[in-house]
């Protein structure tokens, strides 16, 4: 309930949100993140910090983490002063995208040291992290649910996905594919546009009023490409490595991905030629420069 100690370890561009959005709530929170700049906004507003993960878990029963990638969160769940050293942590709540695979992995390591994954991966961007407006997937045993829901909702929308391991990864991964597909088409498809002669914004207009409407038509394009200033908030990096996680486990699982390596090979390109650090609406300017054309408007 409001007003209890939570641990938050990762408070970056959104786990940072996040923490605030919990604070909002009346939460008293401890929290850890490798980069110190990172926690300063949070312990302005009386957020106390930790050592270290096993510091954090020493002194919360329930902690948060969200991390950018799978190594990352095993390390802090289950490395050297990481959760699974804490003494006191007895329900751990990932909220970063690391794949079913090190979902199940992490939750056999915190097991044996009395502890409980949540397995919660979260889509919305950094805006949504903000205004608590997060689809947030959730999978873990019922009754555990029943305990952090509360905390949860503080997010945004909660989708219940059962009670293993790694099945709430498998969704957020799948949404994350279909976000990237759809900002690659959008571009191919404005492009052609642009270079038979129609104005982007008119194009990407008559989009959003017709069947080919999506996420990238409706959001990105109008935030981030037509203005030409490709900062949606979500690194090129981040969305190669969700999508290449995506292939690699559908692939495990004898799901044929044929479109999906085709976006996979556009975020290769993309962080190749950006950097990892980009913007991932720069998949839109590999295009414009294949076809000789700007998308503005």
């Amino acid at each position: 309930m409001a007003g209890e100690t939570l641990g938050v370890i990762g408070t970056g561009r959104m786990g940072g949100p996040m923490a605030g959005r919990l604070l909002d709530a009346g939460y008293s929170l401890v929290i850890y993140d490798t980069q110190s700049e990172a926690m300063q906004p949070l312990l302005k507003r009386g957020a106390q910090q930790a050592k270290s993960p096993a510091d954090v878990a020493s002194r919360a029963e329930i902690v948060l983490a969200s991390l950018p990638t799978p190594d990352i969160v095993k390390a802090v769940a289950l490395g050297v002063d990481g959760i699974s050293s804490g003494n006191k942590a007895r329900i751990v709540v990932d909220l970063s995208t690391s794949g079913p695979g090190a979902a199940k992995l992490v939750a056999e390591g915190l097991k044996a040291k009395g502890m409980t994954l949540v397995d919660a991966p979260v889509s919305g961007g950094i805006k949504g992290a903000v205004n608590g407006t997060l689809a947030v997937m959730v999978s873990c045993p019922q009754t555990t649910y029943d305990t952090v829901q509360p905390i949860l909702k503080n997010f945004g929308k909660l989708f219940y996905t059962g009670d293993q391991p790694g099945v709430a990864q498998t969704a957020k991964l799948a949404n994350n594919l279909m976000a990237a597909a759809a900002l690659v088409i959008t571009s191919e498809a404005v492009a052609m546009g642009v270079k038979g002669g129609v104005n982007a914004k008119v194009l990407i207009d008559i989009i959003n009023a017709s069947s080919g409407r999506n996420s990238a038509s409706e959001d990105k394009f109008p935030r981030a490409v037509l203005p030409g200033t490709f900062d949606f908030g979500f690194a090129t990096g981040l969305s190669y490595k969700d999508v290449r996680l995506c292939i690699d486990e559908a692939e495990a699982m004898g799901v044929p991905m044929v479109c999906g390596a085709a976006v996979r090979q556009m975020l290769a390109i993309t962080n190749a030629k950006f950097g990892a650090a980009s913007d991932f609406t720069s998949i839109a300017k590999v295009v414009e420069e294949w076809a000789g054309v700007q998308m503005r408007g």
